[in-house]
C-alpha cells in the first residue's frame, strides 16, 4: 500500500486484518509475550480502540493516568478521524523504509517513534479545539516517556518515518508535510525570544539526518536532503542537499523523493 494519506476505508480493513494475523503469529511464535498482542489487537474491536488502549498504556504509570489518557485517545480520535489514517500511513511509512522494521505490526508494539507521533495527534486535536491544558498535559507525558518534545500546535502530515526519535524537538509552529523521513537529535527550533512565526516549514519528501538543526521560520524545500549533524539557519531549495555547520548546498539529490529511499550520502 502506497502512503497518500487519503481517507480510505479499505486501506483501513486492510490495515487493521495484517496486524491481526502478524498478531497471531506473535503468539504462536513467542507465548510469553502473548498478553501484549492480546490486550492491544485480538482483544480491540478496531484500530481506533487498539491505538487509543496503546497510547495509554505507554503514557500512563497508574490506572487512573490509563483511563484518562484512554478517554482523551477515543475523544481525539471520534472528533478528528483523519488521526486514525495518518497513523496508519505513518505505520505503513515505517515498515516500508525502516531495514529494522519487518512489518506493518511492529512500529505499533515497539517503535516509541510511532508511538510519540501517534500521541501527538492526540494533543493536537485537542489544541485545535482550544482545550490547551489537555494538550499541554499531554505533550508533558509524551516527553517524559518518549524523550520526544513536540508543541501541540505543530502541523504534521502523515507518512512520517520517525526513526529511533530520541531527542526530537519541534516547535510551536513548525510545519512537516507528507512523506518526510527524520532521524533521531533533529530539531525544528526558534533562533531566540521572537514570538510569533519563527519555526522550519519541511516541505514534503525531504529526509533529515541525525542530528540535524534547523533553526528559524525558514524553508526546507521539497525533497531536499538535509545532511546529519548539519546545523540549517537559511531557506534550502527543493531537491537541495545542504550539509555542514552552517549548512551549504553541497549538491543536488538524486532521488525524486530522498525521503523515500533513505540514501544519506550527501552526493
Amino acid at each position: 500500500m502506497k502512503n497518500c494519506c487519503t481517507n480510505d476505508i479499505d486501506h483501513e480493513i486492510d490495515l487493521w486484518e495484517e496486524m491481526r494475523v502478524q498478531a497471531e503469529k506473535i503468539i504462536r511464535a513467542e507465548p510469553l509475550i502473548s498478553h501484549l498482542p492480546n490486550d492491544f489487537i485480538l482483544s480491540r474491536n478496531c484500530f481506533s480502540e487498539a491505538l487509543a488502549a496503546r497510547i495509554a498504556h505507554k503514557l500512563s504509570s497508574t490506572t487512573k493516568e490509563y483511563d484518562t489518557f484512554l478517554a482523551l485517545s477515543r475523544e481525539a480520535f471520534a472528533g478528528t478521524p483523519f488521526i486514525l489514517t495518518q497513523a496508519q500511513n505513518d505505520m505503513l511509512a515505517t515498515a516500508e523504509r525502516d531495514p529494522a522494521c519487518d512489518s506493518v505490526l511492529a512500529p505499533f508494539l515497539w517503535f516509541k517513534g510511532f508511538l510519540a507521533l501517534s500521541a501527538y495527534r492526540v494533543s493536537h486535536h485537542f489544541w485545535n479545539t482550544g482545550r490547551r491544558h489537555i494538550a499541554y498535559y499531554l505533550q508533558s507525558h509524551i516527553s517524559e516517556t518518549f524523550s520526544v518534545d513536540i508543541h501541540p500546535a505543530a502541523k504534521i502530515g502523515c507518512g512520517i518515518l520517525l526513526d529511533h526519535a530520541t531527542g526530537f524537538v519541534v516547535g510551536e509552529t513548525a510545519v512537516i508535510e507528507n512523506n518526510v523521513s527524520i532521524l533521531h537529535a533533529v530539531t525544528l527550533g526558534g533562533t531566540g525570544k521572537t514570538r510569533g512565526d519563527r519555526h522550519p516549514k519541511v516541505r514534503a519528501g525531504v529526509l533529515i539526518g541525525a542530528g540535524a538543526k534547523i533553526l528559524g521560520n525558514i524553508e526546507i524545500g521539497a525533497c531536499a536532503k538535509v545532511g546529519a549533524g548539519s546545523v540549517v539557519l537559511d531557506d534550502v531549495p527543493a531537491h537541495a542537499t545542504v550539509a555542514g555547520v552552517p549548512a551549504k548546498i553541497v549538491g543536488e539529490a538524486t532521488e525524486a523523493e530522498p525521503s523515500l529511499g533513505m540514501n544519506h550520502r550527501l552526493i
